[in-house]
C-alpha cells in the first residue's frame, strides 16, 4: 500500500469516531480483505467436522474458496479448492467425503487428500515438457498455515505474523471456557448450522455483539412479552418458570443493570463481555451435570470452570462466540454491503442430554435467523449500512466513555458497561492492519 492510500486510511478512523467510508467504500472493502481476512488467522471450522478420512468442508478465507480436509494419517489439511491444471473447483458441495483422493471433474487430474499429486491421464503425453509430478505447482496449493486449538481449526493466507495462540491473545479464554465445561475435556460440533446472509457491512455485526446499550432497546418487545409469560408461569404453578424464558425476557434489564457489566479489549482487536448471565439454577439437570463435572475434575476445579462468567468474546476478525452455551458464529464478509454469517452449535462432550437441550434453546430462540431477536438486530444492520450509505454525514460517532477506559500491558478495560470501547478498540485494529499491510 502507497504512502498515500496507507494516509487516508488512518485519516478514517480517530480515537472517537470513524468516517463512514470504512463500512461503504468496495475499495477499502477490497484492501480489506487483502490486509486483514487474507493475511490474519481466520476460522475455517473445527476438527470434528472432518471425523474420517476423506471427509471434508469448503468455506472462504476471505475472497478464497478453501476446503477442511482429513487425510490417511489422520492430520487436518486446509488447502484452496482449486485444481492446478486448469483451475476448476474440486469440491463445489458444502461438505461430503472424497474417498481415498480428489479427483477433478474436468480432466481426471487426481490428488492425495494431502493435496500432494497422485496421477494424471495419458502420463506419456507430458513427456519431454516442463510438467514434473513432483513440482510443487502442480499439487493443490495449501494454507500458507493452519494451527488448531484445542478443535478450533485457523487458517492464515500469509507466511508471516504470530502463530496462532499469540494471535488469540485474551481471546483464547472463548475456546478454554467451552472446552473445560465438558466433562471430557471436548467439544464436538452439531453438523449443520444456520446461514444468513446480512445486507451490511461486516464490521456493523461485530460491534453489534458487544453492545451494552441496544438489547433492552432493540429487543425490549420480545423481553417484555417473555417476562409476561415468566410471570404467568409462576402465578399460576407457584414455580419457577424454565430457564429458556430467561433467555429472552434478559432482555428488559434497564440500563444500570447493563452498566454492571464488564468489557475488556486485548492485542489484535479481541474483545470480551462478562458478567452477563448466571446460568446454574439449582434444578435436577443442573445438578446432575454438576456431579458429573465433579467426577471428571473435582469439587475444586468444577467450581473454577463453572464460576467462570464470560459471556461473549469476539475473535477478531472473524468469530463471535459465546461459550458458556457452546455457540459460535463465524463471519464471512461477501462484499462491502453483504456478510454471511454461519451459527454453530456445539455438544460438551460427557454432559447431560439436558444440558445439550438447555444451550439448543439459547440457538433457536436467541440466535437462530427465524427469531424476533436475530430479526431486530438484522433490521437494524441493514438500516446502520443504508444511511451510513447516504449523505446524511460523514461520520460514525463512538464518544460513550471515549477517553475513559484504563488499560495496562495493552489490554484495555471499560470504565462503565455500556462503554463504546469494544467498537474503538476494533476500529484501531483495523486502521493498524489496513495501514501495515497486514501486519501487526
Amino acid at each position: 500500500m502507497d504512502g498515500s492510500v496507507t494516509g487516508d486510511i488512518r485519516a478514517l478512523v480517530e480515537p472517537d469516531r470513524v468516517h463512514r467510508k470504512c463500512y461503504t467504500d468496495p475499495d477499502i472493502f477490497q484492501l480489506e480483505m487483502q490486509n486483514i481476512h487474507e493475511k490474519t488467522w481466520i476460522y475455517v471450522g473445527h476438527e470434528s467436522q472432518v471425523k474420517n478420512p476423506g471427509d471434508y468442508y469448503t468455506t472462504l478465507v476471505g475472497r478464497q474458496p478453501m476446503i477442511m480436509v482429513r487425510a490417511k494419517d489422520g492430520k487436518v489439511h486446509v488447502l484452496y479448492n482449486r485444481c492446478p491444471h486448469r483451475g476448476a473447483m474440486l469440491c463445489p458441495d458444502r461438505h461430503g467425503n472424497t474417498g481415498q483422493t480428489f479427483k477433478c471433474s474436468y480432466h481426471a487430474w487426481r490428488f492425495n487428500l494431502d493435496g500432494s499429486l497422485l496421477k494424471v491421464p495419458v502420463a506419456e503425453q507430458y513427456e519431454g515438457t516442463r510438467f514434473d509430478l513432483a513440482d510443487k505447482q502442480f499439487h493443490m496449493k495449501p494454507a500458507e498455515r493452519t494451527e488448531s486449538y484445542r478443535g478450533f481449526v485457523f487458517a492464515s493466507l500469509s507466511h508471516d505474523g504470530p502463530d496462532l495462540r499469540t494471535h488469540l491473545s485474551g481471546a483464547i479464554r472463548a475456546f478454554d471456557d467451552m472446552c473445560d465445561r465438558a466433562p471430557e475435556g471436548e467439544v464436538e460440533i452439531v453438523p449443520n448450522c444456520f446461514r444468513v446472509i446480512q445486507k451490511s457491512n461486516w464490521k456493523i455485526f461485530l460491534e453489534n455483539q458487544l453492545d451494552a446499550v441496544h438489547p433492552s432497546i432493540v429487543h425490549e418487545s420480545s423481553g417484555r412479552a417473555a417476562l409476561e409469560v415468566e410471570k404467568d408461569i409462576e402465578k399460576r404453578t407457584g414455580k419457577k418458570a424454565p430457564l429458556s424464558y430467561h433467555y429472552i425476557s434478559a432482555f428488559t434489564e434497564p440500563f444500570f443493570r447493563w452498566d454492571t457489566l464488564n468489557t475488556m479489549g486485548f492485542p489484535n482487536g479481541h474483545c470480551t463481555l462478562e458478567g452477563y448471565m448466571g446460568l446454574r439454577p439449582k434444578d435436577p439437570d443442573t445438578l446432575e451435570y454438576e456431579a458429573v463435572m465433579e467426577k471428571h475434575y473435582g469439587k475444586a476445579r468444577t467450581e473454577e470452570i463453572l464460576g467462570v462468567n464470560l459471556h461473549h468474546v469476539l475473535v477478531y476478525p472473524c468469530l463471535s462466540v459465546q461459550s458458556p452455551l457452546q455457540q459460535l458464529r463465524a463471519v464471512r464478509p461477501l462484499a462491502h454491503d453483504r456478510t454471511l454469517t454461519e451459527i454453530w452449535h456445539f455438544r460438551l462432550k460427557g454432559a447431560p442430554e439436558a444440558i445439550y437441550r438447555r444451550s439448543l434453546d439459547y440457538y433457536y430462540l436467541v440466535n437462530a435467523p427465524s427469531t424476533m431477536i436475530n430479526a431486530d438486530d438484522l433490521d437494524n444492520f441493514w438500516r446502520c449500512h443504508t444511511g451510513l450509505s447516504s449523505q446524511g454525514g460523514d461520520w460514525v460517532s463512538f464518544h460513550r466513555n471515549a477517553g475513559q477506559d484504563p488499560s495496562k500491558d495493552g489490554v484495555y478495560t471499560s470504565v462503565t458497561g455500556m462503554s463504546e470501547l469494544p467498537m474503538r478498540h476494533m476500529m484501531k485494529t483495523w486502521a493498524d492492519y489496513m495501514t501495515n499491510g497486514g501486519r501487526r
